[in-house]
């Protein structure tokens, strides 16, 4: 088929399936598309790199002053998304309450401005990463916090899924490239690099394995068109990940998968999950110990021993980390000598450590790494609870959030304005529904009023034995 035919095709699928979301989702509220744009974006190039499309990207950068275009965009969706937030009256102090580790690590960021050597750089990274609670906050806010999340990712996926497929079949040039490191040609799609791909198939093959089992369990009239919508795209997301050819976030795709499956099971206690996920660490640790287990998912997955020199590259730039408790500053190791020392060395030019933790490590110190943990522990417990009361929304929750954990083993993405950064803060996040407010002032307002009676009736008994 001629390019030109295949582009008009897939651009009348996307408008198709996206004006009839809009019709069935009619309630959805419009203030949802400010996130649908992020993670689009996010999700597959800037702004300043579509309206480059063709021009050759390198394997490596320095971007650390960034694109003005880019910068107006995202700062733009944030100021959006903030007056979304002030008009639906968010309640900042609830947010605080609801997310303590999230808002530490945020403000921790925020202080590790200040000893930054680029503390001008390390604000506008900083700035630029407040997008991801703003967003997520839209999202959680909206009346139907799950048909939003719903509606979001498949708008999402409706945009750049179609696409990465017309990218890497008709037009080469756009959604193709070579690897840096070994020269062998490689397929990214809507990305830049075949690790966009892969983890933009592993994002939003989860939703759509999720909404699969989700429209199963719940039988509702129209869900035999939703079936075959996810079966379709689960089909093209399978032929993407075999084109992208990313381990990381194939196993990263499967763990998560796994988990929404299993959890469903009928001899899954949903209240002891905790104590599986206990066991199962447990197991993996002694695996690991006995049986060499990494060794062998690497053969399994056809990767060497150095996970193409990753372990290399983590043994330079920890031996080059001087400051190990508070580390160099808000995404600033990537700046200035350190990045021309390692440059020097690594042709292929790294900017980033390949691993989300140590990238945390390297820049927020053993302090960043513990609010981390914090932040990830907090998460799961909130999913642990929320199992019993919303196991459907729970369960696309603990199986992003085993995705996200495993997929960072390897490559970073606690970091930017990075798309598995935005999807962590989506299921990481809460904020009490309206009704729930409503019951929490109501019963404060009658524990007052009680109180009241309570003074009023001791006070009257004072006066009586006074008298």
């Amino acid at each position: 088929m001629p390019p030109f035919y295949a582009t008009l095709l897939t651009i009348a699928f996307v408008v198709i399936l996206l004006a009839g979301d809009s019709r069935k989702r009619g309630e959805a509220n419009g203030a949802l598309w400010l996130p649908v744009l992020w993670i689009a974006i996010t999700g597959s190039r800037f702004v300043s790199q579509w309206i480059g499309l063709g021009e050759p990207v390198g394997a490596g950068g320095d971007d650390s002053e960034g694109s003005p275009i880019d910068a107006f965009f995202f700062l733009t969706l944030i100021l959006a998304g903030i007056g979304v937030l002030v008009r639906r009256r968010v309640v900042l102090a609830e947010v605080m309450r609801k997310n303590r580790w999230l808002i530490a690590f945020i403000i921790y960021s925020f202080l590790a401005i200040l000893w930054s050597d680029f503390p001008f750089i390390a604000f506008k990274r900083w700035v630029k990463t407040i997008g991801h609670p703003v967003m997520a906050l839209i999202i959680l806010t909206d009346p139907n916090p799950v048909n939003a999340v719903r509606t979001v990712l498949k708008r999402c996926s409706y945009l750049l899924i179609p696409f990465s497929v017309l990218f890497i079949k008709y037009f080469p040039q756009f959604g193709r490239g070579f690897d840096p490191y070994t020269g062998d040609p490689v397929n990214n799609g809507v990305g830049l690099t075949k690790n966009d791909l892969g983890y933009l198939c592993m994002v939003f093959g989860l939703f759509h394995f999720w909404n699969l089992l989700s429209t199963l369990r719940a039988g509702h009239r129209g869900g035999r068109w939703e079936i075959v919508l996810s079966l379709i795209f689960l089909c093209m997301i399978g032929w993407l990940l075999q084109m992208a050819n990313s381990a990381t976030s194939l196993l990263a795709f499967v763990l998560g998968m796994v988990t929404i499956f299993v959890v469903d099971l009928r001899v899954v206690n949903k209240r002891l999950i905790g104590t599986y996920a206990i066991v199962g660490i447990l197991i993996t640790i002694g695996a690991e110990l006995t049986l060499d287990l990494h060794a062998e998912m690497l053969d399994l997955l056809g990767r060497d021993p150095t996970l193409t020199d990753r372990t290399k590259l983590w043994a330079d730039v920890l031996a080059m980390h001087d400051s190990p408790i508070l580390g160099v500053g808000f995404e600033s190791f990537w700046l200035g000598w350190r990045l021309e020392t390692l440059w020097a060395k690594w042709w292929w030019h790294p900017n980033q450590a390949h691993n989300g933790y140590i990238d945390i490590y390297l820049s927020l110190g053993a302090v960043g790494v513990v609010l981390l943990i914090g932040v990830v522990v907090s998460t799961f417990r909130k999913i642990s609870r929320q199992l019993v009361s919303n196991f459907d929304f729970a369960r696309l929750r603990l199986g992003f959030l085993v995705a996200i954990v495993a997929f960072n083993f390897t490559e970073a993405g606690f970091k930017g304005v990075h798309l598995v950064w935005t999807v962590f803060y989506i299921i990481a996040m809460e904020y009490p529904s309206a009704e729930s407010r409503r019951t929490s002032r109501t019963r404060a307002t009658g524990r007052e009023r009680q109180a009241d009676r309570l003074t009023g009736h001791a006070a009257g008994q004072a006066r009586s034995h006074g008298a």
